[in-house]
């Protein structure tokens, strides 16, 4: 089915494509009996596809990116896909638009997006208000990120506002510092404001009665160098693991025409060119922890292949988005069914 809806949906721009299909799947879901039918043709449920990870039990190790759920509006719908967990956001204490338009952008020939979206959100207090009542039994994590009018030295202040809002709502937490679309966020992957930021949000974690696992999430474009930093600050700082990788801001290797790609402008680049680069980065920091840190591997899975080259390299965990987009909805149920 979503090999003829597919050409359809690539005829309308990337946003509203996108919103036009997770709508479909809202009033799907609302058919009577169109639940059971998406969890038959799209869900895989076998106890060896269960994992346990930072004292969370996942039902499969195959997750939803964050950057498609961006308000917590659609993880209800999402989880009808079959993903063992759903990572909303990244949110922002204050609510923003993001960057103009055009902001997504679609490069068929190498089944990849690029986007300067900018964190766009409705802010944290709208999505802790949609978080109430949420479904048991579904895993959530919340990705935090700082308002673009923030500057770098008050940035710990917007993520401890995130963290604090949605400690109760989120099952596992993300610190997101490694999009290249907001300015000058990516400096705080540097090793003195990344040690500062994350010992403050974990100093209050540990004030928690029951502290909640924290994740950082890092750029495919750091040297071996500063991926050795970001383990010690990982180990120092006693983070539960990593997300490897965010979007990337190379242009190598593509099969769209550069004069189309120049023309698109600056943004991450997502989708199969990112994958020999972010399991590159996985397998780096999976050998170079000796197997210590577990890893969430994101980046260029577009495949059932794919997603066992991550966890060949030593992820524990792994998440899609792009790949969801070039490849259909049943690409969670397909790679569990490859796993098996």
């Amino acid at each position: 089915m979503y090999a003829f809806l597919k050409p359809l949906l690539f005829r309308l721009g990337p946003e509203r494509a996108h919103s036009l299909t997770v709508k479909a799947l809202q009033t799907a879901l609302s058919v009577p009996g169109g639940s059971t039918l998406f969890q038959q043709w799209c869900t895989l449920r076998d106890d060896r596809l269960h994992r346990r990870l930072f004292g969370l039990d996942f039902p499969n190790p195959v997750g939803l990116a964050a950057g498609f759920d961006k308000d917590g509006r659609y993880y209800r719908s999402m989880q009808h896909l079959g993903f063992g967990f759903i990572e909303i956001g990244t949110v922002t204490p204050l609510p923003q638009p993001g960057n103009p338009s055009p902001r997504l952008f679609r490069l068929p020939p190498d089944q990849a997006l690029i986007n300067r979206m900018g964190f766009n959100n409705e802010g944290v207090d709208a999505m802790v208000a949609r978080l109430r009542n949420r479904p048991p039994g579904l895993i959530i994590g919340g990705n935090i990120g700082k308002n673009k009018v923030t500057p770098n030295e008050k940035a710990t202040d917007d993520y401890l506002i995130c963290f604090e809002k949605l400690f109760d709502h989120v099952d596992y937490f993300v610190v997101n510092v490694s999009s290249p679309n907001t300015p000058n966020l990516r400096d705080l992957q540097e090793k003195e404001p990344l040690t500062r930021l994350l010992s403050t949000l974990q100093a209050r974690n540990h004030d928690q009665a029951k502290p909640k696992p924290l994740l950082l999430k890092i750029a495919p474009d750091l040297t071996d160098g500063q991926l050795d930093d970001i383990l010690d600050i990982a180990r120092d700082t006693e983070l539960a693991g990593l997300i490897a990788t965010n979007t990337t801001i190379s242009r190598e290797g593509l099969h769209t025409p550069a004069s189309q790609v120049e023309a698109m402008g600056a943004g991450g680049l997502s989708g199969l060119p990112l994958r020999e680069r972010a399991t590159e980065v996985i397998r780096y920091l999976h050998e170079k922890s000796q197997g210590e840190m577990p890893i969430i591997g994101v980046g260029g899975i577009t495949s059932p292949d794919d997603a066992r080259e991550k966890l060949d390299a030593g992820a524990s965990l792994i998440q899609v988005y792009t790949g969801l987009i070039y490849y259909g909805p049943t690409l969670a149920r397909d790679i569990c069914r490859a796993l098996l």
